[in-house]
């Protein structure tokens, strides 16, 4: 299971508080019902970092929003960890849909050649009080492309 929070200066406290309640019942779902699970915290705002538990939950670290950078990190991880063929992987990714706009085709582009293919399921989930931007509607594009496998909110 792939955890990807947007930690950038554009995440209010209360938002991130909100991704962070996500998560954490995901987490405690998951760590529950499965015997054998593992959990790829990353943490994004510019870049991308794998974290631990306590990192992922806790750190104040923040700044601007590449969210590909943790689409990035995600598909190496996988690369080097999770081979599809032995791995069932599930990600879950919470934001506030702020990105630069140059970044969100890229996100696109990457979820649907190097990630969606070799996932069981995706979720993203937007929480923000403002309207969609362009991050969300590239996203809708990969809804299109992989109904059974993709989910926004």
């Amino acid at each position: 299971m792939f955890c990807l929070m947007d930690v950038s200066g554009s995440m209010t406290q209360a938002t991130k508080d909100i991704a962070k309640r996500f998560f954490i019942l995901l987490y405690l779902f998951l760590k529950r019902n499965y015997d054998k699970i593992e959990v790829v915290f990353i943490r994004h705002h510019t870049s991308a970092r794998e974290v631990d538990e306590e990192e992922f939950f806790y750190s104040r670290e923040t700044g601007g929003t590449i969210v590909s950078s943790a689409l990035k990190l995600m598909q190496e991880i996988m690369a080097e960890r999770y081979q599809a063929s032995e791995w069932n992987i599930y990600a879950a990714q919470a934001s506030d849909g702020d990105n630069w706009n140059d970044d969100s085709p890229i996100c696109r582009e990457i979820l649907t050649k190097q990630i969606m293919p070799f996932v069981q399921y995706y979720t993203y989930v937007e929480i923000t009080p403002r309207e969609h931007q362009a991050l969300w509607f590239e996203y809708e594009r990969i809804g299109e492309a992989f109904a059974d496998t993709f989910a926004q909110q």
